[in-house]
């Protein structure tokens, strides 16, 4: 059987994609104030919010997304981001970067009003999830996105994009790489920093996760993608580690597996801050977080949401560090 013709997006790829190297360190930008919490029952006063926070960072994590600038009567668990905001900005004097999202004129002025130094606008890449998540076209919410860029660009705010439902869509099905790469060549003309690519509803594989992100790295050289993955079939990590053949040096996580979007039927939570960093030391990749730090963090954490965590660490006894004990040698016949 003859095998299927390449999409002309895996043609461009073949053509254009240096050979990857994975990478020797990794960023982590952790969700859980935002992602990790937008979509639970329980609203986290904001003065336990601003606590978790300060521990994650004393963990070694050095960009947090702490909340989004939307309408608090749709999200109501984010209705303090500034308030988050003003308590964890101390943080930044000492290489903490914080992240706020933003949707529209309106969030891009309120960051702004709180201090914002680092915003992520928010887009979906299918019709589907954008009339579900914005109430609108990919078209109309762009323009919306583009009219809060002027707002930041005013301010001097950075600005990053990110794409949900980037690979699969609750609604759509799988999204056509062609019309994925023109919704963010619009931002990255527009002076759009990093490229986020979001698993929204957790459904993507490895091999889909691959062939997007392959594309959108050959269309955007010189731009830093991360992915924002969710864990829905387990599939999250085995997509970290397909991304990670390509030099993807840049991933989303949530302290111990919480969060979901709440205008996509069927989301799980992210993959787990925890897991991911426990993923990439046994693999041998840096991430400068100190793992017996960052585990302190789940109980207060499942103190604050009143129901277990998800991440696979929060359920094994042993301690972290533990769990990092070097592996056996390998001998020359090739067995362990």
């Amino acid at each position: 059987m003859a095998e299927s013709p390449a999409t002309p997006a895996q043609q461009s790829v073949t053509r254009t994609a240096a050979p990857a190297v994975p990478p020797s360190r990794v960023d982590i930008l952790d969700t859980t104030l935002r992602d990790g919490l937008q979509i639970e029952k329980t609203i986290v006063p904001t003065e336990v919010k601003i606590a978790l926070g300060q521990q994650l960072a004393a963990a070694g994590l050095t960009q947090l997304e702490i909340g989004a600038f939307v309408n608090p009567k749709k999200v109501p668990q984010m209705s303090d981001t500034a308030e988050v905001l003003a308590g964890l900005q101390p943080l930044e004097d000492t290489g903490v970067d914080l992240f706020t999202l933003v949707f529209n004129r309106k969030g891009a002025e309120r960051a702004a009003d709180a201090g914002a130094k680092n915003v992520k606008l928010v887009i979906s890449a299918s019709e589907g999830h954008s009339q579900a998540n914005s109430d609108s076209s990919i078209a109309q919410a762009a323009d919306r996105l583009l009219d809060a860029i002027d707002a930041l660009k005013s301010h001097g705010i950075r600005y990053d994009i990110a794409t949900a439902v980037s690979f699969f869509c609750p609604f759509d099905r799988i999204t056509d790489v062609d019309r994925l790469l023109p919704i963010l060549r619009t931002f990255v003309d527009a002076g759009a920093h990093g490229i986020g690519l979001a698993d929204t509803v957790g459904n993507s594989n490895p091999g889909l996760v691959s062939r997007t992100t392959a594309a959108v790295l050959a269309e955007f050289p010189g731009h830093p993608v991360n992915l924002h993955l969710h864990d829905t079939y387990n599939f999250g990590m085995a997509n970290v580690f397909a991304a990670l053949q390509l030099g993807v040096s840049h991933f989303d996580a949530a302290m111990g597996g919480l969060g979901g979007c709440p205008f996509a039927p069927g989301a799980a939570g992210n993959i787990g801050t925890d897991d991911l960093v426990h993923l990439l030391h046994r693999e041998g990749v840096s991430t400068g977080v100190d793992v017996d730090r960052l585990a302190a963090v789940r109980a207060p954490l499942t103190e604050a949401v009143g129901h277990p965590l998800t991440s696979s660490l929060s359920s094994i006894p042993a301690t972290p560090s533990e769990l990092l004990a070097p592996l056996p040698a390998r001998t020359a016949g090739g067995a362990a």
